[in-house]
């Protein structure tokens, strides 16, 4: 038997003392403790004293105690292999035999311990430990069965997955029973640990839990009313993820869950209800939802319009007495990283501006600062995804609600109110409209409001009806509603010049040329903005003008605009240092700019260029550091790289041939050629969207490295990664273009790629059409190469080509496939009423293609027949066959 370890009463005395000396609030003091504590960890039973402290040492105080374990525990993480084996079996079985320890604050300290142990893979090392401590859950001492499960419930949450494996010869088998067993337990505080720990398996839908699934909602049932606010909160949130993974096991019972998560939503510890209410947004995602839910409505809707309130907690929190704060410089901790979307090439389509895939600014993140999901954020998200679901007929339980809380004269009601009716606008919009011409007067009044909380939710909210306001003749809503969001940008609260400036770059998008007429007065205002704000809301305001430029294109390239937009812009621009990430935002803002200003970028064009040029070499080069010393060098920041690139795209597109010059003084291509083999995807992504962009400007520059660029392009046209590949697409038909038939030997590295992407089911609309047309691109210069494949490609070709707008790249792509057929007509035979039918998208094509198409449907109508070509073209829709007749005669 080895003697017990004693610990040196000096060496003991040194440690209580660094222990306490580590309490102490000065910074430096706390410096040289941290220093002491790496030199102690030189010795091996340096360990030992800890533990020693935490669990024998019961005259010190508990907090020294404590935080002699957390101190152990945090040398577990770090350093745990290199423990000698005494050490690791001492902390071990002093762990087990004081989990039961008659302080809560040290039983808490030994379950993180025994945790951390265990997530270092060592639950195989220490097999005894969850028979022990599922043995401990059945001693008549209360802490020791507390104490076991706290540890229990830790290990549940870290390790679920080895639990559930192999490894461990399946010990859920017998724990998840054992658990169960504890729902009925007479301590509340144990009740509430057995649901928790089961309530990590659920999700994986874990095989032990499966098996004894019934008994385990049965037990759920019988604590609904439990008087412990976590037993309610954890048996809501055992409710809510069953929903996702057995909604078989509680549709018999769900009218009375539903009746329940009613109450619960309504409790009075938020935390309850705050699990209780995810219970709607989770249910509106099952299709059953509108069955089972329907009955309920009338209940359900008030109550979570009631949740939508401001708690008192809240409006304390948000400072919502304080109405002017615009002078108070922002406390940097509360400005988020902002990503960067970087650039994807798309087609614009008929009937709409550029197409946006997903529009996800406007969620209802009105209250950024208490960025914590809550109550109010649930129910309002809850009562968005429900009007999605039940559309109109959520109208009848809602409207008279509205009635009330809008006119409210409590601010607090009324603001509601006015969420309220955001939250419903995307799902009930139809339903909306007959009263919109009465609540948007109102709600552009509530803009003025002299509470600052009103102002900014009332921006959100119109902000969400832009659609409509836009559909209106623009003196009736428009007008009014444009010169209000623009005085609320200069309103003296910030949080109210944040969501105005949002909500304005909503309107802009909405409204794109509709603004023209109001430039002067839009510009007057943001210019003024950039004196005023602080430094978080910059960040925003360069948004909204990067979004008015992509909204109003080209006329912002007059002398007057240039004149006040520009100077405010290039200043901030002088400002800032190569490493400060708001370069991201600024330079975001002057690709849209350069884009729609188009010449009258060009006096600003030399010095932005170059910083672009060297914001990319230094990241290369940061990059390259790294790489090959990576403990001297730490990895740069790759976004400024991307940036930089887009913003170089953003001067391509805008200058055109004008950018000659630049390119041909600078390194850009060499720089090019290692983004386009970067690891990361996004930097691929905007290097591939940049050549596509040069190959159009000054393609003089860009030919000399197409033979080393087209096999790295051929490469990344793997459709997993989507983006990538369809900026690589898009380059592939742009340098087409350009090559001509000196495209031909670089057809073989990509056309096989492109053929099997334009056939490959569920690939995004954008991504298709890139593939259609530089499918067509290489046809039209290489018809030869391209022409025997036709039959793999023109029936999805033509239907993903027949919805995009008359352009040079479908006129280009198009004649592609006219020469492509003359090449190989039996290509297109099983496939012909594909073609017709893509043929008549066509609004006014140019006369030399309407020729080739003329002579297509002719060819094929005169090598059938007449009495052939009626049976097959009575196949056609009555529009489709009138297009035809009119436009080609036939």
């Amino acid at each position: 038997m080895e003697c017990e370890w004693k610990p040196d009463e000096q060496g003991l005395t040194q440690i209580l003392q660094l222990l306490k000396e580590s309490q102490s609030p000065d910074t430096s003091m706390q410096r040289s403790v941290q220093q002491r504590l790496e030199q102690l960890n030189q010795f091996p039973d340096f360990n030992n004293y800890l533990i020693f402290v935490l669990t024998k040492l019961k005259s010190e105080d508990e907090p020294t105690r404590s935080l002699s374990g957390l101190i152990l525990k945090n040398n577990v993480k770090a350093h745990y292999q290199n423990f000698p084996n005494g050490v690791s079996e001492f902390i071990k079985s002093e762990c087990l035999q004081n989990i039961g320890d008659s302080s809560p604050l040290i039983r808490a300290t030994v379950g993180i311990l025994i945790t951390t142990i265990a997530s270092k893979g060592e639950l195989q090392n220490w097999p005894d430990l969850l028979p022990k401590l599922c043995q401990l859950l059945d001693s008549e001492d209360y802490n020791t069965c507390e104490g076991a499960f706290g540890a229990l419930q830790k290990i549940c949450e870290d390790s679920a997955e080895i639990l559930d494996s192999d490894m461990l010869d399946r010990p859920l088998n017998i724990m998840i029973p054992k658990f169960l067993q504890f729902f009925k337990h007479n301590s509340p505080k144990i009740r509430s640990h057995a649901i928790a720990c089961v309530n990590q398996f659920i999700i994986s839908r874990t095989q032990a839990l499966m098996l004894h699934i019934d008994p385990f909602i049965e037990n759920l049932f019988a604590l609904a009313t439990d008087e412990e606010p976590e037993v309610r909160k954890n048996v809501c949130r055992a409710l809510v993820m069953l929903l996702e993974v057995r909604l078989d096991r509680l549709l018999p019972h769900m009218h009375n869950i539903i009746e329940y998560m009613l109450l619960r939503t309504q409790d009075h510890d938020e935390n309850v209800a705050l699990e209780a209410c995810e219970f709607w947004l989770t249910l509106a995602e099952q299709p059953v939802c509108k069955e089972v839910l329907c009955g309920h409505l009338s209940q359900l809707i008030p109550v979570l319009v009631n949740g939508m309130k401001y708690s008192e907690i809240d409006i304390i929190l948000l400072k919502g007495d304080i109405e002017e704060d615009e002078a108070i410089p922002d406390n940097e901790q509360d400005i988020r990283p902002r990503f960067h979307r970087s650039r994807t090439v798309a087609q614009q389509h008929e009937g709409d501006g550029i197409e946006d895939e997903e529009d996800e600014d406007d969620e209802l993140d009105d209250d950024d600062t208490i960025s914590d999901w809550n109550l109010r954020k649930c129910s309002a998200a809850a009562l968005d995804v429900l009007a999605n679901v039940f559309r109109d007929d959520l109208l009848l339980p809602i409207l008279p609600l509205l009635k009330e809380l809008l006119f409210h004269p409590e601010w607090v009601i009324k603001e509601s109110g006015i969420l309220v009716l955001g939250a419903i606008a995307e799902g009930c919009m139809q339903g909306m409209i007959p009263y919109l011409p009465e609540l948007i007067p109102h709600l552009i009044q509530c803009l003025s409001d002299k509470k600052a909380l009103v102002r900014s939710i009332t921006c959100w909210t119109l902000s969400r009806y832009a659609h409509w306001v836009v559909s209106q003749p623009p003196d009736t809503y428009l007008k009014p509603l444009m010169t209000e969001l623009l005085k609320r940008i200069l309103d003296s609260n910030k949080r109210v010049q944040e969501a105005a400036c949002s909500a304005f770059a909503t309107l802009e998008e909405e409204a794109c040329t509709e603004l023209v007429p109001y430039l002067a007065f839009i510009l007057d205002t943001l210019v003024f903005a950039f004196s005023k704000y602080q430094h978080k809301n910059l960040l925003i305001l360069y948004d909204a003008i990067g979004t008015l430029a992509d909204s109003v294109g080209h006329h912002l390239n007059k002398p007057e605009f240039i004149q006040m937009l520009m100077p405010p812009l290039i200043q901030k621009w002088n400002q800032l240092k190569d490493e400060d990430k708001d370069l991201f935002p600024l330079l975001e803002c002057l690709s849209s700019v350069a884009t729609a200003l188009q010449s009258g970028f060009l006096p600003y064009c030399e010095p932005v260029y170059q910083r672009c040029v060297n914001l990319v070499q230094k990241t290369l080069a940061q990059a390259m550091l790294h790489h090959s010393q990576p403990d001297q060098y730490e990895s740069p920041d790759k976004d400024f790289m991307i940036v930089a690139l887009d913003l170089l795209s953003g001067l391509a597109e805008g200058l055109g041939g004008t950018i000659e010059q630049l390119v041909a003084r600078s390194n850009i291509l060499t720089l090019m050629y290692q983004c386009m083999q970067d690891k990361m995807p996004e930097v691929r992504q905007s290097s591939f969207a940049l050549l596509g962009d040069l190959t159009k400007a000054c393609f003089q520059h860009v030919k000399s490295c197409i033979a080393d660029f087209m096999p790295i392009l051929g490469t990344n046209l793997n459709p997993e990664l989507i983006s990538v590949c369809n900026n690589a697409t898009w380059a592939i038909g742009e340098i087409s273009i350009q090559m001509g038939p000196e495209m031909q030997p670089y057809v073989a590295m990509v056309l096989h790629q492109l053929v099997e992407i334009i056939n490959r089911p569920n690939t995004p609309k954008t991504l298709l059409e890139n593939t259609a047309i530089t499918i067509g691109r290489l046809g039209y210069v290489c018809p030869q190469e391209v022409a025997p494949m036709l039959q793999q490609f023109i029936r999805p070709w033509c239907t993903s080509l027949r919805n995009i707008r008359d352009n040079e790249e479908k006129d280009s792509a198009f004649r592609g496939i006219c020469t492509m057929i003359s090449v190989n007509p039996g290509g297109v035979v099983q496939d012909f009423i594909f073609f017709c039918d893509a043929v008549a998208s066509w609004i006014n094509p140019k006369d030399d293609l309407r020729d080739m198409f003329c002579k297509i449907l002719h060819g094929f109508k005169n090598q059938v027949g007449e009495e052939n070509w009626r049976r097959f073209s009575d196949q056609f829709p009555m529009p489709l066959k009138e297009r035809l007749a009119t436009f080609y005669g036939v």
